[in-house]
């Protein structure tokens, strides 16, 4: 006799609920009240505003559509986080701050949102951010601090903490994401996750911000690509986009014979030296297996944190300057925030048009390293997760590193387009995770997908927390 299906709710990858969900093997809406009953309970801070009552109604229509006999789409019932800097129909955008504690319900979904809701998604709910996402940590006067599933006293990581720590908690098997210079790929290395910044306009946004790029966190390689897959596309909203090109997400293995080149600290940042021997072993580890060819020599790039530093301090003190009287509003700001935005006041065009130009100067130097080699490893971060509230570490391995701070590697693919996804690589010896991040040139996502595959495949670290 053939057994009847499992219908037990329990969490499961985005993919596999979805499958379950369209099969009616499992109702759309039990599989949200077991997110929403999972959220309730949580205690590390990943949400920061639920909405049940609009998660059942959308699971009610998904339910309905099966029962119809329609298909309800690839993410059919998935319920998941979306990052509280961008706007999701029915809940308010209060992007960490104290400055939106009254903010009402958003009356549109963010580019990111509509396509993952188009697909059968679920939102159920903001997770937290850095104020502005501004910040390495999630810790906000807001909402306090976020905390790592992996160690409750250390950091998720910033600006998209929330999301990790949901994803790594098993909240949500999907979670929204953004990162304007780093803020996928550190959260998904101190939380254990595989973390992509996919190449620039992959993936449409609704902002001004030139180097900021949407995209998620999610419990499994496989879902990270089906909810990008769904996600990407041109819009008309965003000039930067790129039309939707099929399997631009596939996982698939990587060819063999490719050229990879590792760097500890590409010639300037201060790298904790346990960080950096997880991360070596972890790229010898995914050369063996890929079947790459792995350059250790020491290899110098520009820092870009310093340029990107300037424009992100002149957009942060734009953006401030249109929600209300300036300086009034620094009162309510957290001290990152405000130590961001007085130094966008002070920058000079000089000194702006400096940073653009010395953008260029990177672009130029990113090519050049990718002329000759198919990939660029490094740590994902200069340092282990540290405290939940902060502060980000000044000083690492004995080195000065109040400008290249936690994730110093971050910005240059941001300010060149390359994607860039955080692996992990391994962990400590205290039992916490280390990612090593791999950039390729733009357009090649299914590359740094399909490595990801393979080091998710041969288990360098348990997908989500332990215990």
């Amino acid at each position: 006799m053939r057994p009847s299906p499992d219908t037990t709710p329990r969490p499961r990858s985005a993919a596999e609920t979805a499958e379950r969900v369209r099969r009616g093997h499992v109702r759309a809406i039990d599989v949200v009240d077991a997110a929403l009953a999972a959220v309730e309970a949580d205690e590390h801070n990943a949400f920061v505003h639920v909405d049940p009552d609009g998660a059942r109604r959308a699971a009610a229509e998904i339910d309905a559509l099966v029962a119809a006999g329609k298909d309800p789409g690839p993410l059919a019932g998935v319920p998941f986080g979306v990052k509280d800097l961008e706007d999701c129909a029915g809940m308010p955008t209060r992007a960490g701050s104290l400055l939106f504690t009254h903010a009402p319900p958003a009356d549109a979904d963010s580019p990111l949102v509509r396509r993952l809701r188009r697909a059968g998604a679920i939102p159920i709910g903001k997770t937290a951010t850095a104020e502005f996402g501004f910040d390495s940590a999630t810790s906000t006067r807001a909402h306090g601090p976020t905390r790592n599933p992996w160690s409750p006293a250390l950091t998720p990581g910033g600006s998209s903490g929330g999301s990790a720590a949901a994803v790594a908690a098993g909240l949500v098997p999907l979670a929204t994401a953004g990162d304007g210079g780093g803020s996928i790929r550190e959260p998904a290395a101190f939380c254990g996750l595989v973390g992509l910044k996919p190449t620039h306009g992959r993936v449409p946004r609704r902002t001004s911000h030139l180097f900021s790029t949407p995209g998620v966190l999610a419990a499994s390689v496989a879902d990270t690509a089906l909810a990008l897959e769904a996600a990407a596309g041109d819009s008309p909203g965003d000039r930067w986009s790129l039309p939707h090109r099929p399997g631009a997400f596939a996982v698939r293995l990587p060819p063999p014979g490719l050229r990879a080149r590792f760097s500890a600290d590409m010639g300037f940042a201060p790298v904790d030296p346990e960080v950096v021997e997880v991360a070596r072993e972890g790229a010898r580890r995914l050369a063996a297996l890929a079947g790459f060819h792995l350059d250790e020599r020491p290899l110098t790039l520009p820092d870009a944190r310093p340029p990107w530093l300037v424009l992100a301090c002149v957009e942060l003190r734009r953006e401030l300057g249109l929600l209300g009287p300036w300086p009034d509003v620094l009162d309510l700001l957290c001290p990152t925030t405000v130590q961001g935005a007085l130094r966008g006041e002070q920058i000079t065009a000089a000194e702006h048009a400096a940073a653009l130009a010395a953008c260029a100067d990177l672009e130029a130097a990113m090519a050049a390293v990718l002329a000759e080699t198919d990939l660029l490893i490094t740590p994902s971060t200069a340092c282990p997760p540290f405290a939940a509230e902060g502060p980000i570490p000044t000083v690492i391995d004995g080195r000065d590193a109040g400008v290249s701070g936690a994730e110093p590697f971050g910005p240059i693919a941001n300010l060149t387009g390359v994607p860039a996804v955080s692996i992990p690589a391994g962990l400590t010896r205290d039992g916490l995770p280390v990612g090593m991040q791999v950039i390729a040139a733009r357009f090649h996502d299914d590359l740094l997908i399909g490595l990801a595959a393979v080091a998710e495949r041969a288990a360098f670290l348990p997908a989500r927390a332990r215990g």
